[in-house]
């Protein structure tokens, strides 16, 4: 199931003395998180309105509506910052992190199952997604289209087909 409130960012810090707080952001780049005016603390349920907000030396310093001192912000440190899904748009074949956490990879030629994607890491020219088996193995593959053939989020698979010698350490226990 998809969560409508999704992390994009923890507020780190204060910034100035006029309530401003710095924020470390989740999402692909620090002028994404600029891009929301509204945004929630506390799982979705706190709404929050940023007046300002701007990228500065990777992260975000931003100004909440009615937050006006050093005093008054220092309380959100530590804060996780959340944004509703339904005010982000996403390009076809683009997914949220946190919905591809979790996901079980199959093989799409042969139905095996590797095992349920753990985590993604954003480095260079594709994301990689780290697979836990069963077992506690874990697998690493790229996101490329040579690799990813299906992501199904509402079905809670992904179907890969791996390149020649991805998975060749494995041996015959894909479950």
């Amino acid at each position: 199931m998809k969560k409508q409130f999704l992390e994009i960012g923890k507020v780190v810090a204060t910034q100035g003395i006029r309530g401003e707080v710095r924020a470390q952001y989740y999402c692909d780049s620090a002028e994404v998180l600029c891009d929301f005016d509204t945004l929630y603390f506390d799982k979705g349920r706190t709404e929050i309105h940023v007046t300002r907000a701007y990228p500065h030396k990777n992260i975000v310093v931003m100004k909440i509506e009615g937050i006006d001192t050093i005093e008054a912000a220092q309380p959100y440190i530590g804060k996780i910052l959340y944004m509703d899904r339904d005010d982000a748009e996403l390009e076809e074949g683009l997914y949220f992190i946190q919905d591809i956490i979790g996901l079980t990879v199959k093989d799409v030629d042969t139905g095996a199952v590797y095992g349920k994607i753990t985590d993604v890491y954003q480095n260079g020219a594709s994301d990689v997604y780290s697979i836990k088996k069963e077992n506690g193995t874990e697998l690493m593959f790229p996101c490329i289209d040579e690799v990813v053939i299906k992501t199904d989020i509402e079905g809670g698979e992904m179907l890969i087909r791996p390149l020649k010698g991805l998975f060749d350490d494995i041996g015959d226990d894909a479950e």
